[in-house]
């Protein structure tokens, strides 16, 4: 039997007949393109139950080429690809009204597809599918959108339904994500954890109970943190980041601080807005004294109006945020600095394989201590100390004193600086976190001692470096000038020269003929001032722009350092590394600062690679490992691996070293 026209005006439609039965997951798999599998293709809101066999259900069938799919709502064949091209967004359609009918339990009398909605006059978009209050169809209670998966855009599409059509819930998914809102206010929309079943009211959703084991992982914080910013506080009279970071401290307390099978307290629920604004300011005020030392001020306390706190709980109440390898809390607080706070200087968070590469080659141990003097959101520290709790500070050597020894060495060996003080305060939440009260972060120009303040002085002076004459010593202290680190890791902002009485201090800010400079880029400071943190034979890892290693005109620069330190490795980078900050073609330069007995060397190796694979692609996105049937590759963990050939590196610079005989590998 052929198709024709006169199909999609049967309702009867002999299934046997016209479907010739293929393997369906195929077929599905070849219209979503390219779908990030997890279950079947990544489709999470249509995962089989006793009950519910979603894919058993579509009814989906090729005839002389195309693929069609018969419409539970209106009992025809729909065309879902041809030669012309695909409708995927078609499938989870069909696959959503399986789910509201049979999970959700909606009659199928009460629902739509594809009802017109009038905007004023004219009637310019039709919905996906509507759920009615009842079976006449007459008043809209449910509004869903879907996308094909992958697609974010559509909420305010979908407000704008509401808006139009007065229904008080809204429904936008992909099949992989879902979000659900409620309209309480015309202005105002309120994420529920899930649509209420036929029957239920939203205030039963609101009052199910929510456990940690029940929190979702969200694949993209960055959307979720900017959504939250944008739709909920733009116009609130607050600091958006301010508020942000504190509603995210409230939460990540509770995550770990409430019992796992207990309720959370960060939801929302049929309370009142007042009392919901009193539960989240208690969580902070926790959170404050538990981790709060030198992130907030005494006084702080959160200042969202009472008439949003409610909407801002429920963008963030069913994710999770915090989990055992701080990826996700790096994303988030990540995504809280914007580009006028961090990418005019020149500095842009370092992405998290750079930063894995770095510590993998020069192999930080348990008894050694680290800083990054330009710290960001801490990276180069927490991966530190990752790395050294995974090959030392471990159940294995330490059995049930682990997690103390790791507090130990979190508090005392770590230590981070930065200049902007909302990249200090993230710094500190996630250093407070990993090493549970007590932090090393401080908030100094690290070029500039002479301003630090007594607090950061009193932090960083027991790494002061002993000088054995007396008076060099005793300047020492009062400079704070040379420090026996035995790493730094950092990634230095870029951009911006630095001129004035600072550049006396420096050699580096003198010409060979000794004259002071009249400037001189912020970077090429940041060389000499890291030597000067490490101790005689200490290692160093520094992001540089490529320009500096192998411009023709910074030849005095490269002299100073042979003379300072040995050259272990030199790293390109791929242009895309840092986009969509910046396209600045960038090189990790690896250095081990003589001993006080070495001599400097003028004729040795150096380990040179170029990244192939720098993780992101051309946009700036990252780019991700994917199985041959689309499934992103995990970790051990459950995080996706990033495309990037710079372990390799790593491994084949270790390979290297050991036969160089390196006295840290």
């Amino acid at each position: 039997m052929s198709y024709n026209k006169n199909m999609e005006e049967n309702t009867n439609i002999n299934r046997e007949e016209v479907k010739q039965l293929i393997d369906k997951k195929g077929l599905i798999g070849e219209i979503l393109s390219s779908p990030d599998l997890f279950g079947v293709f990544g489709l999470s809101e249509f995962l089989d139950t006793e009950d519910i066999k979603y894919f058993d259900d579509l009814d989906i069938f090729e005839e002389n080429g195309n693929i069609y799919l018969n419409c539970l709502i209106k009992k025809k064949p729909k065309l879902i690809k041809s030669d012309k091209g695909a409708r995927p967004e078609e499938i989870i359609r069909q696959l959503y009204l399986i789910k509201l009918i049979k999970y959700y339990k909606y009659p199928i009398s009460n629902i739509d597809i594809e009802r017109p909605v009038q905007f004023g006059r004219e009637v310019v978009k039709r919905d996906d599918i509507v759920v009615y209050r009842d079976s006449t169809q007459k008043e809209e209670y449910i509004i869903i959108e879907v996308k094909k998966p992958d697609i974010k855009e559509g909420i305010e599409q979908l407000k704008g339904y509401a808006n139009a059509t007065g229904a008080p819930l809204l429904v936008l998914t992909d099949g992989k994500t879902t979000n659900v809102l409620e309209r309480t206010d015309p202005n105002l929309f309120e994420n529920l954890t899930d649509l209420p079943k036929y029957g239920q009211t939203t205030d039963d959703i609101r009052n199910e109970k929510l456990t940690y084991q029940m929190l979702e992982v969200s694949n993209d914080l960055r959307q979720l943190v900017q959504d939250l910013e944008n739709t909920i506080l733009a116009n609130a009279g607050v600091n958006p980041f301010d508020e942000i970071f504190k509603l995210i401290y409230a939460k990540l307390y509770d995550e770990i601080v409430t019992p796992r099978n207990e309720d959370r307290k960060f939801k929302v629920t049929s309370r009142s807005n007042q009392e919901h604004l009193e539960v989240i300011k208690d969580l902070f005020e926790k959170a404050k004294k538990q981790w709060g030392e030198g992130v907030f001020k005494n006084f702080e306390t959160i200042d969202i109006p009472v008439n949003v706190i409610i909407p801002a709980i429920s963008m963030l109440q069913k994710y999770r945020i915090y989990n055992g390898n701080f990826q996700v809390i790096d994303e988030a607080f990540e995504y809280l600095i914007t580009s006028d706070s961090k990418g005019e200087k020149g500095q842009y968070f370092t992405p998290r394989f750079v930063i894995d590469m770095c510590v993998k080659m020069l192999n930080p141990k348990q008894d050694e201590y680290m800083i990054d003097t330009a710290a960001g959101s801490c990276g180069f520290p927490v991966h530190t100390m990752q790395y050294v709790n995974e090959h030392e500070i471990n159940e294995s050597n330490y059995g049930e004193d682990t997690r103390e020894s790791q507090k130990g060495y979190a508090q005392e060996h770590l230590y981070a600086i930065d200049f902007d003080p909302r990249a200090t305060k993230i710094s500190k939440a996630v250093m407070l976190i990993a090493g549970d009260g007590k932090t090393n972060v401080v908030n100094a120009n690290t070029l500039d001692p002479v301003i630090w303040s007594n607090d950061t002085k009193a932090i960083l002076n027991n790494r002061l470096l002993p000088i054995e004459d007396h008076q060099q010593n005793e300047e020492n202290k009062k400079n704070f000038y040379y420090f026996d680190f035995d790493l730094v890791m950092t990634n230095p902002p870029f951009a911006g020269d630095v001129n004035g009485q600072i550049l006396y201090k420096y050699e580096l800010g003198r010409s060979e003929n000794g004259k002071v400079k009249n400037k001189i880029s912020r970077d090429i400071l940041f060389i000499e001032r890291n030597l000067n943190f490490l101790k005689p034979g200490g290692r160093m890892a520094i992001v540089l722009p490529q320009g500096t290693l192998n411009n023709t005109s910074l030849e005095q620069i490269r002299n100073f350092i042979t003379k300072k330190a040995k050259i272990l490795a030199v790293i390109s980078l791929g242009v895309n590394t840092f986009k969509p900050h910046t396209g600045t073609k960038t090189s990790v330069l690896f250095l081990q600062k003589w001993s006080k007995d070495e001599k400097p060397l003028s004729n040795y190796s150096i380990f040179m690679a170029v990244s192939q694979k720098s993780g992101k692609n051309n946009s700036g996105d990252y780019d991700y490992i994917k199985e041959e049937n689309g499934d992103y590759r995990l970790d051990s963990s459950g995080n996706r691996i990033y495309n990037t050939d710079l372990m390799e590196i790593a491994e084949k610079f270790i390979e290297w070293g050991k036969k160089e005989k390196f006295n840290f590998l």
